[in-house]
């Protein structure tokens, strides 16, 4: 009798082929599902986004399209969705102001330059430095502004509003325990909308956020002069967007690496992102970057892992808002923020605030998770957010490392000669490096000391010029110093930069 066999579950990195997806139709459904909710989540906010950066609704709507359709087949981490961002929008935004859309658009293209440059020199390199709390603060604050976000949203509504948002989260958080044959952001979206149109209720709606576009987006070349002077304005301006988009997008890959546990090429995902941002100027969009809460729907509530999802989210946000835009605009804001809450609860890390875990972790470690969500939440700028963040832990990293560092002093006699031997063990930089010089008796100590390095390393000019600033103090005193012990490393800085940094101090 033969023997029915099961085929082996996909591993993580399996679940990510495009082609294996395609030839089964379970995953290829899921895919499609997924990007059809990010798109009905994208459309509301990529109006917003416009309006904060003062621009027409229909810019950020087909950046939302180019963009996530680029970066499906640009990007190099699957599943992410790249759309029209508040930080990108933030950062751009005066230059709509003060010089037109034109030059607005001209900065976008100029932006994704950059990004493309940055990603060429492997900018992204730099993410092995951030350290896991930094990521963890990054994670909870990023939760945070998700939650906070949608307060507008329920803030001087209709009282119905609030029974339609519990309604969505209900079905989102207990349909998953029926079945997962359809993702519970959709159902609930259909669900709610149904709800308010069989109701006849009266509450805000997608189409009360502006005009959704009746067209395809077109070719645009931005009517601005290519000078050094058009260069200067809209270069600073070009950066910024380009620095807080690869930062963002680049956290949110790594973010998505561990939700996937798969590794995904950041290098690829930096020109890429510029690439994306280059085309979209050129469809007169306004640009963007990763986003982490559509990102988080289509891989955490919807089980998206490939590029398919968010080749489709772009898709159906171009469908849904040209070709159904009067279907879309009856979908209640409610609906969407019933998602949005349930992404930003399942994006925050509850297991790091939970009493047991504060316990066990360092106090350094906690005061930067904390430092990175303060500073977010306060700018709500997740760039800056991170950058403090790894700033306060390199601080609080040197000031551990440099506590570590020993001087341990005997007075020996060779040869009937008093010889003072300082033993000095430990990291030598910037940080413990400048405490060195005060671990010395130099009216003591007899005429001959010998300073024993085997157990430390030399790693800046810092320790250099603390080395030569003890020998010139036992100088003063008529003594000889002998230096011994170091390591090939520490020997070659040391040659390179000793007696050459001035002053001996």
């Amino acid at each position: 009798m033969a023997v029915a066999t099961t085929a082996p579950p996909l591993t993580p990195e399996d679940r990510q082929s495009v082609w294996r997806t395609l030839r089964t139709p379970r995953l290829l459904r899921t895919e499609v599902l997924a990007g059809l909710v990010v798109a009905l989540a994208l459309i509301p906010e990529a109006i917003a986004f416009s309006l904060i950066a003062g621009v027409d609704p229909r810019i950020g709507l087909f950046a939302s399209f180019t963009m996530a359709v680029s970066i499906a087949f640009l990007g190099g981490r699957p599943a992410m969705i790249s759309a029209a961002t508040a930080a990108t929008a933030l950062v751009i935004a005066p230059l709509v102001a003060s010089h037109g859309i034109d030059y607005f658009i001209a900065a976008v293209i100029l932006a994704g330059i950059f990004q493309v440059v940055l990603g060429v020199l492997g900018v992204a390199k730099l993410m092995r430095f951030i350290p896991r709390s930094v990521m963890v603060g990054f994670v909870n604050a990023l939760a945070i502004l998700i939650f906070t976000s949608q307060l507008p949203e329920l803030i001087g509504v209709p009282w119905l509003v609030y029974p339609m948002v519990a309604v969505g989260l209900v079905i989102i958080f207990l349909l998953p325990r029926i079945t997962r044959a359809v993702p519970a952001p959709l159902v609930a979206i259909v669900v709610v909308t149904a709800a308010a149109v069989v109701l006849a209720i009266t509450v805000p709606t997608v189409g009360d956020k502006g005009e959704l576009p009746e067209s395809l987006p077109s070719l645009f070349f931005p009517n601005v002069p290519l000078t050094l002077e058009t260069f200067q304005i809209i270069a600073p301006f070009a950066a910024g967007m380009a620095v807080v988009g690869l930062m963002e997008s680049l956290m949110t890959a790594k973010l998505v690496d561990d939700v996937t546990d798969t590794r995904s090429n950041k290098t690829r995902e930096s020109w890429g992102q510029g690439t994306a941002n280059i085309i979209t100027g050129f469809f007169g969009g306004m640009g963007g970057c990763a986003m982490v809460g559509q990102t988080m729907i289509n891989v955490k509530a919807s089980g998206a892992r490939t590029r398919i999802s968010t080749f489709m989210a772009g898709l159906f946000v171009l469908i849904l808002v040209v070709a159904l835009g009067d279907v879309v605009a009856l979908i209640p804001m409610a609906a969407l923020v019933a998602v949005m809450i349930f992404v930003s609860i399942a994006t925050f890390d509850w297991h790091s605030i939970q009493p047991g875990t504060l316990r066990r972790m360092p106090k350094s470690e906690t005061t930067v998770m904390l430092g990175t969500v303060i500073v977010t939440v306060w700018t709500h700028n997740l760039a800056i957010g991170v950058i403090v963040g790894v700033l306060v832990a390199m601080v609080a990293f040197a000031r551990r490392v440099a506590h570590f560092v020993t001087v341990e002093r005997t007075v020996e006699e060779h040869f009937g000669v008093p010889v003072a031997k300082y033993e000095v063990s430990g990291e030598l930089f910037f940080a413990s490096s400048n405490d060195l010089y005060t671990q010395f008796d130099y009216a003591e100590d007899p005429d001959t000391i010998v300073i024993d390095m085997y157990g430390s390393h030399l790693w800046d000019a810092s320790t250099i010029a603390a080395l030569d600033a003890i020998t010139a103090k036992y100088d003063s005193y008529g003594k000889s110093v002998q230096i011994e012990g170091l390591n090939t490393a520490s020997l070659a800085i040391r040659e390179r930069l000793g007696g050459h940094l001035g002053g001996g101090h």
